[in-house]
């Protein structure tokens, strides 16, 4: 959920594949998996891909449906022999365990946030894999979007037959089509994010499978719709504590035009977020990293 409360979802369809006049070289379903949670609009999208089970947030009928059908001998849907999560926050482990008992699958996780991990999923993984790595015997690649969280990784595979620099990359948290991702302290760090799109900008992925949402057919110029959201919300911090606000409720007053009533706390931790890159660059007084401090932030 962004602190906008504004991840628009469009019309995403449970069960989405790679259209094959497009050339697609890998077999991706996408289900849409309803999460108690503050995910926008209430969920979350799973994805089969090439063999990988990506963010099983809750088991249901359609995605036990999805995971058979790609273990039910069809050449052109592998079975699944992996489990892995973007990143380990409840909207996107919920299941895993309950997936791996299924299907024996191996269980993969971040190095480095097997621990992390291990506690949000309630399974210990198999084995862990580090960003350029391949998962298992699939040809899913790992790329490297710390930001959101700080376990935070995205997958990326083949998207033509007979080009190998296409490619599509299941971005988690890193993006959304419509409104903004959170980024908030104290796990969140906005330096890593913006990074995190820069690279994803630059890579030239042909579409986007987010976390949340329909998928994204113009990853650059999202990416890049993203960036200016977070600098813009980095001038309106700025602005605030140069126009005299001394604590972060101050800031978030000065920050944000719009009623914040049901998500203050969340654009309360994406202020804090703000703020410690500041005092990170030398922007803002020292002083401020006691204040965050003193929230528990820092």
């Amino acid at each position: 959920m962004s602190e906008d409360d504004a991840a628009s979802n469009g019309d995403a369809t449970p069960g989405d594949r790679g259209d094959a006049d497009r050339g697609t070289a890998v077999a991706v379903t996408r289900i849409e998996v309803p999460v108690d949670t503050r995910a926008p609009d209430g969920t979350t999208n799973a994805y089969v891909l090439d063999g990988l089970l990506v963010d099983p947030a809750a088991r249901t009928d359609a995605l036990d449906a999805a995971v058979a059908e790609h273990g039910s001998g069809d050449a052109a849907l592998p079975s699944v022999e992996a489990i892995a999560a973007t990143h380990a926050h409840p909207d996107h482990v919920g299941a895993v365990a309950d997936y791996a008992a299924m299907t024996n699958a191996t269980v993969v996780a971040r190095e480095g946030h097997a621990e992390r991990f291990a506690e949000a999923a309630g399974v210990e993984p198999d084995e862990t894999v580090a960003p350029g790595d391949t998962v298992g015997h699939t040809a899913v690649r790992v790329v490297d979007t710390p930001g959101h969280a700080p376990d935070h990784v995205a997958f990326a595979a083949q998207n033509s037959a007979t080009d190998p620099t296409r490619s599509v990359l299941c971005c988690g948290d890193l993006a959304v089509a419509g409104g903004s991702v959170a980024v908030a302290a104290p796990e969140g760090d906005l330096s890593a994010y913006l990074a995190s799109l820069e690279r994803v900008r630059d890579a030239g992925y042909d579409r986007l499978l987010p976390g949340h949402g329909p998928a994204i057919d113009d990853p650059a110029t999202t990416c890049d719709r993203l960036i200016e959201h977070r600098l813009a919300r980095e001038r309106d911090v700025v602005a605030a504590i140069d126009g005299g606000a001394a604590d972060l409720d101050a800031v978030v007053d000065g920050a944000y035009e719009k009623d914040l009533a049901g998500v203050r706390d969340l654009a309360l931790a994406t202020v804090a977020a703000h703020v410690e890159k500041l005092v990170a660059e030398g922007r803002v007084d020292e002083a401020w990293r006691a204040r965050l401090a003193d929230r528990g932030f820092e």
